[in-house]
């Protein structure tokens, strides 16, 4: 599953972003491979909002179709 595809509420880990142009966007928003993001808010139409740690951070949608997660129980 994509970033783009998960749900507000959801714990993801973040598996692999392929494209290295994109990985290098995500790393300079503190989103990087391993890491676990929690989805405050997909905005309709819009970004997608997640936490790491005490930040949050909109995530464009065109880059959120490039990470792959996985749902943190």
């Amino acid at each position: 599953m994509t970033l783009a595809e998960a749900r507000t509420g959801e714990k993801v880990r973040i598996e692999r972003i392929a494209d290295p142009e994109f990985r290098l966007l995500a790393l300079r928003m503190g989103i990087g491979e391993g890491e676990e993001v929690a989805l405050e808010e997909v905005i309709p139409g819009g970004p997608i909002l997640v936490r790491r740690q005490r930040q949050r951070v909109a995530v464009g949608r065109s880059l959120a179709r490039r990470i792959r997660v996985h749902l943190v129980r």
